[in-house]
């Protein structure tokens, strides 16, 4: 019995845990009132339960609703207040290009439940699919397919739900002759010319790997359609810097994008917008970053 009795209460103590954890992490579904009452987020005096007027509006632009839930109002109110009012404030960026970049760092971390709530945002604001669809499949390379699946899968369902029609156009610009080719111009176009002998520098044990990074990194993704390769390149620094632990590859990438003409205030914007998703510690490495190369 006493067996019983504590199997029920830890079930009961990690069903309030599990809860918790959809409370933040399921911003579209726990963020906003549904069947509780609505709370009145307007008051006489500026409070931590008001809203800004341009958090109020980006919210209903995103999400077509600014009513909050009671359980976690101060919360949710303070963090919307910061992410959709001085982050916008203090991160210049096109909208879509915003969004974008959001669901990029969303995949790397992996977030499945935010990553869902700002799809939906993306979709309101007709972001294109295919330009979705982008973003997650170049992930690949950089986070693995073990993050890149669910967040696939979540996609698709998300789309269908939305009757967007499955599979989309093709992007595909390359062929298995000439996928090694193509992706070391991609190189050439974002490092420089000495990419072309990289792989004949490498230890002879290493050729290969460096021959994946044209044929597979490059040549499969970047040749692709549906992104411009300035933005893939300013995707691939997202990636990296919110999963952590890719310092010397964030670096290396800093540079491509500064050839590629995303400047010192371009990425200092990006990582600004990025802040409320992938937290202060890796936004102020990626900063130190970009003082360290520009």
């Amino acid at each position: 019995m006493k067996d019983t009795d504590s199997r029920r209460e830890f079930l009961k103590t990690s069903a309030k845990a599990v809860a918790a954890a959809v409370a933040f992490g399921g911003f579209g579904t726990s963020l906003f009132a549904s069947n509780l009452k609505a709370v009145n987020t307007s008051s006489k005096g500026e409070n931590m339960s008001t809203l800004t007027p341009q958090a109020k509006a980006n919210l209903e632009k995103f999400f077509g609703t600014s009513k909050l839930a009671q359980e976690d109002l101060e919360f949710f109110t303070n963090y919307a207040n910061f992410a959709f009012d001085e982050v916008f404030a203090h991160s210049q960026l096109e909208e879509k290009e915003r969004l974008l970049l959001i669901l990029a760092a969303l995949v790397a971390i992996p977030a499945k439940e935010e990553f869902e709530t700002m799809l939906k945002a993306a979709l309101n604001v007709k972001v294109s699919p295919i330009a979705i669809k982008e973003v997650i499949y170049q992930a690949t390379p950089y986070v693995g397919m073990g993050k890149v699946a669910d967040i696939l899968s979540l996609t698709n369902k998300v789309f269908k739900q939305r009757g967007i029609k499955l599979p989309l156009a093709k992007q595909g610009r390359t062929t298995k002759e000439n996928r090694y080719e193509k992706g070391l111009q991609a190189q050439v176009e974002i490092f420089g010319e000495g990419m072309r002998s990289a792989s004949d520098k490498a230890a002879n044990e290493k050729k290969h790997i460096i021959e994946f990074l044209s044929s597979n990194c490059f040549g499969d993704y970047y040749t692709r359609g549906g992104l411009e390769l300035k933005f893939r390149e300013l995707i691939t620094f997202v990636y990296l810097i919110s999963m952590g632990g890719a310092e010397p590859q964030v670096k290396a990438h800093i540079q491509g994008n500064l050839n590629m003409g995303n400047d010192r205030a371009k990425l200092i914007a990006v990582v600004t917008a990025l802040i409320p998703y992938i937290g202060y510690p890796r936004s102020l490495n990626a900063l130190s970053a970009i003082d360290e190369i520009s």
